[in-house]
């Protein structure tokens, strides 16, 4: 199951982590909810397999440990989403769809 592109308009602000909101629900360790806006992370469905830390031309993500999750004890972060030169990369490597990014979303975290 994908990342849902319309989660500003299903999920409601929980939490602020790193200077990015986190859309909810949030009931650690096993739910997480999406982090970021313009860069979008649904940590829920995140396997933290590195493709898009390791592919982002300008360094958006970082890693940060989840412990206890069940999909994976790491996650990466949007922790710098205003670097964001929306390249899509990201979205493209993701082998669980776990990534949305949308410009219009820009400026709103």
């Amino acid at each position: 199951m994908a990342i849902d592109p319309s989660f500003e308009e299903n999920r409601e602000v929980a939490e602020e982590h790193e200077g990015h909101e986190v859309w909810g629900p949030v009931e650690e360790p096993e739910t997480l909810g999406i982090h970021g806006t313009h860069v979008a992370v649904d940590f829920d469905i995140c396997l933290g397999d590195g493709a898009c830390i390791d592919d982002c031309p300008v360094d958006v993500f970082e890693w940060v440990d989840t412990p206890g999750h069940p999909e994976s004890e790491l996650k990466a972060d949007p922790a710098n989403e205003d670097q964001c030169i929306d390249c899509m990369i990201c979205v493209d490597v993701c082998p669980v769809d776990a990534i949305d990014v949308d410009a219009g979303r820009a400026g709103r975290h």
